[in-house]
């Protein structure tokens, strides 16, 4: 799996010069060392698949950790979902695993399942920013993954815009 750091330096825990500054500016947070290190034992064990992914960031939200990745092919959802289940069993924490992209649509309706999007609008506030307002179905409150605060505030850590969760 390709990821930000150096293999030397996540597996033996001691980062070299370039490294120990991508942790200090913030680019990688100390906890994404642990998930880069549960990502490389699963590629050497059952998922031999994860050598053409790409790990991006990690972001933890309240009791919910949110690994942002490019997949190869040879990967499916179900696949995916396997792959958080394990990581779930090492990190002890509740996984979701989303598909990097450029749509916000499209990493809500990955971040949110089994819950269904009905629609993501734009709201242009009067400050020239950009808001957007996801729109779940109010049966489907009780599937979300976690709180509808700590989704909204995953979402906009993706993309770096305000989202809105909205159950109507």
């Amino acid at each position: 799996m390709k990821i930000p750091l150096d293999y030397l330096c996540v597996r033996s825990g001691l980062l070299c010069d370039r490294c120990q500054g991508l942790v200090d500016s913030g680019q990688v947070e100390q906890y994404e060392i642990k998930v880069m290190e549960a990502l490389l034992d699963l590629e050497e064990g059952q998922f031999k698949e994860l050598k053409d992914a790409t790990y991006y960031k990690a972001i933890r939200s309240g009791n919910l950790l949110i690994l942002l990745v490019e997949s190869p092919p040879s990967i499916d959802s179900s696949k995916w979902i396997k792959i958080a289940k394990a990581l779930q069993d090492k990190l002890r924490v509740k996984v979701r695993i989303v598909e990097k992209s450029s749509s916000i649509k499209n990493s809500a309706v990955q971040l949110l399942s089994p819950a269904r999007v009905l629609g993501v609008n734009t709201v242009w506030l009067p400050d020239g920013s950009v808001q957007y307002v996801i729109r779940v179905a109010k049966n489907e409150k009780r599937l979300l993954p976690a709180g509808a605060d700590e989704l909204e505030n995953a979402l906009s850590k993706i993309h770096d815009t305000k989202v809105k969760i909205r159950v109507e």
